[in-house]
Order: structure tokens, then sequence, then C-alpha cells
């Protein structure tokens, strides 16, 4: 079959509809959702599980340390799979989401063809997940449907997430919030199999019920260090990034609080309205981008009225609330990367209890080390019983070294933890 070649690449084609196309992990509840979604449209999507010394040291040979520690590791786990010999190039295809902002993430993408070049695989295809018309490919459409499919599997996949973390430390019986975690995700996938789940008004009569499920397993009675975790987006939830950071946070007796991917996905779609307000704009992109932040606030009501429902959960502030909080120290302006939604979120955690914060950020990522490490100092003479830890991602960082920060970190949160709570910040962490 002859491959179909646009400004210098292969495009995926309607005839390449039997390939396996290979997908890097981030988030595994959502990509799981996400997978099986595009298994409903004909498409073989595969979630890569391939972790390791093996994909850094792959991605060392065709991306430059200074580039981006998250480009180096998703391009050396396709390439990785793609050498594993478990799958023939020419019927495989890659998947690669691109936002469209300034950060060098949008570069992916002519990052991983042009190493796929040099590891022998030009003739494999890549398709951008995108919805900016970045690029297109003739075999894969995101039709309405679909993509109404993909925000539910994010709304889904927040809720289980967030419900899951509040569990999994507690359980009394050792296994019982994972076993429903997959429940839900089998369950769900099959009622969008059958075109149901992903409305409106079947998502908000779906979520009370993850609610109340996960309220009913057994739990223990005991304290855990509370401990959230912020950061460049695929360091702070892949597990390959960041050397499996939760588990090592549960296994020191811990229990973790990760913000959700819809808050992102809110801060994107606002992002245009402040480009419109700050440069102006096209008038029908400003009332889009109105209407998707209307209805990404009513869904994110129905998980948040839904995460509340049952049990004593801790429930995520709006996002607007989020916001609003964090224009007392830094500007909507402020947006490369995570921008300001960084420095958000570990104020918003601070505020609901969990004081003590990882960030973990690449090495060399300037958007984050302004808006993450470089907040800081400001943090905590706003809250000054706030305990955050920046913690670089590198191929150079030992991951003893890693853990041993963190670890002094969760010291000096035992040691808050005797503290009197006077002051604000710290009667907010002992609620």
């Amino acid at each position: 079959m002859s491959k179909k070649i646009i400004e210098d690449r292969v495009e995926f084609t309607k005839d390449m509809m039997d390939y396996t196309i290979l997908a890097p992990n981030m988030l595994e509840i959502h990509f799981s959702l996400l997978i099986n979604i595009f298994g409903q449209y004909g498409y073989k999507t595969e979630l890569l599980t391939n972790d390791g010394r093996a994909v850094v040291d792959e991605g060392l040979k065709y991306v430059h340390n200074d580039t981006c520690y998250p480009a180096l590791l998703v391009i050396g786990q396709l390439i990785d799979a793609l050498n594993s010999g478990k799958y023939n190039p020419d019927k495989t295809a890659l998947l690669i989401t691109q936002s469209g902002g300034g950060c060098r993430a949008s570069n992916y993408i002519h990052l991983l063809r042009k190493a796929l070049k040099k590891a022998g695989y030009p003739q494999v295809p890549v398709i951008s997940l995108n919805l900016s018309g970045l690029e297109k490919n003739s075999g894969f459409k995101i039709r309405l449907s679909m993509a109404l499919k993909m925000l539910s599997a994010v709304i889904y996949g927040d809720l289980i997430m967030l419900l899951k973390n509040q569990v999994e430390p507690y359980e009394v019986n050792e296994g019982d919030a994972a076993k429903l975690t997959q429940k839900w995700i089998d369950d769900l996938s099959a009622e969008m199999q059958k075109g149901k789940g992903y409305s409106f008004f079947e998502i908000k009569k779906n979520l009370p019920k993850i609610t109340e499920s996960f309220s009913k397993i057994p739990l223990k009675n005991i304290t855990k260090t509370k401990v959230g975790v912020v950061g460049e987006i695929y360091v702070k939830y892949s597990p390959l990034a960041n050397n499996h950071l939760e588990e090592f946070l549960f296994g020191q007796d811990c229990e973790v609080m990760v913000p959700g991917l819809l808050g992102f996905i809110n801060f994107k779609v606002d992002n245009r309205l402040e480009d419109i307000k700050l440069y102006g704009g096209n008038p029908f992109k400003k009332i889009a981008m109105r209407f998707a932040m209307w209805y990404l606030s009513k869904v994110e009501k129905n998980l948040i009225d839904a995460a509340g429902a049952y049990g004593s959960f801790n429930v995520p502030a709006p996002y607007a609330h989020i916001k609003e909080i964090c224009t007392k120290i830094i500007g909507p302006g402020c947006k490369m990367g995570e921008g300001w939604l960084l420095t958000a979120e570990m104020m918003e955690l601070i505020e609901s209890g969990y004081g003590n914060i990882v960030c973990a950020q690449p090495f060399g990522c300037l958007p984050n080390h302004i808006v993450g490490k470089g907040m800081i100092r400001k943090l905590k003479e706003m809250y000054p019983q706030s305990n955050i830890v920046p913690i670089d991602y590198d191929p150079g960082a030992t991951k003893v070294n890693q853990e041993n920060r963190i670890k002094l970190m969760l010291a000096i949160a035992k040691e808050n933890a005797g503290c009197t709570g006077s002051c604000s910040c710290c009667s907010m962490n002992h609620q």
C-alpha cells in the first residue's frame, strides 16, 4: 500500500483502519476510557505500558536532553514499543496530543516524526489528537458524538480518580478501590458502546452513582498525611515521568490529591477568551468559546455536586473560584504551559487541607519554574504552614534523590501536624 505524503508527513488514511494505533500513557483511568471510545469508532488503539530506564535511554537517542523531558519520554516510549518486535511497523500508527499553545509540547509531533526517520521507521504515520485544527488526517475524524464521549471520559475519569485517591489509603479490604475503578471503566465503556452515558443528563445521572459506590467501601478510621501533587501536566500525571510518585506516597502512609484534567481543559478554553480580551480576535470564536465555557461550567457543577452527594469526600473547588483566588498574586495573561493554573492549584490544595505539596516539573521547563517553584515564596507568605517541595525530573535525576527530598517534606509535615493550629493555614490543614 502506498503511503500518502502531505507536508513532509505520512498521513493516516481511511485504508489504514486495520492499523494498530499506539498511544503513550499518562492518566490510566481517563486514557483507558478514551482508548475504549476510539475502539467504538473502529480505531484499534493500544495504551502503552512499557516503562523503566530503557524508555529513557531510547528517548535520549533522538531527543536532546535540553528539549523537554516529557517529549523525551513520550518519544522514547513509542520508539521502544516499535523496537520491541510486538508490532509490525508497516501496520502501526502513533497517536499524540497537541494543545496548540506556545509551549514546546506543541512541537512534540515534529520531534517524533524526526525521531522515527532516524530510528528507521519513516513509514509510520503519526496522528495528531487536537481540537485546534493543527493537523488533519483523512482516516482519523473526531465526530461530534466522539468528542462528547471524550469529554465524558474526562469527567468520569476525574471523579473516579478523586474518589479512588481518597478511599484507597484507608480501605479495609486491600484492592476494593482498584476493583471498583475497573468495574466503572468497563461499565461506562459498555454504556457508551450502546450510544448512552455521554449526554449532559446521562452524565449527571451517572456521577452520583459512582460516588455512592465508592462511599460503600469499608474504611479504617486512621490518620494519613495529606499530600497534593501539581506540576507540568505530563510529569504530574504519568507514572513513567514522575517515577511512580503516587505509589511512593501511598507507600509512605499518605493520602494523595491530584487535581483533575477538567480544570486544565477549562484553562485552555478560557485562554482563548483571554487572548481575545487582550489582543482582539474573531467575534464568532469568542461566541463559541463562551458557549464552551458555559457548558464546561455546567458539567463541572455536576461533578462537584456528585462528589459531595455521599460520604465525606473532599470536593474540588470550581474553576471560577481557583481563577479568582489566583488573581491575588498572578494575572490571567500568564498562561504559557500550565500558566497561572499551576499556582492556583497549589492555592486550592492548601485551602482544601492538602498543604503538603509536591510540585513535579521537568528540568528546564521555564513556564513551570516560574509558576511553580517561582511562586513558592509568595505562597509561603500567604499560607505560613504550607509545605511545598519542587522536584525536578530529567534523565540525570536519580530516583533516590527525588524520594529523599519528598521524605524530608513529609518529615516537616509530621512536625507541622503537632503545631497549635493558631494560624488560618494550619487550622485548614487540621480540618
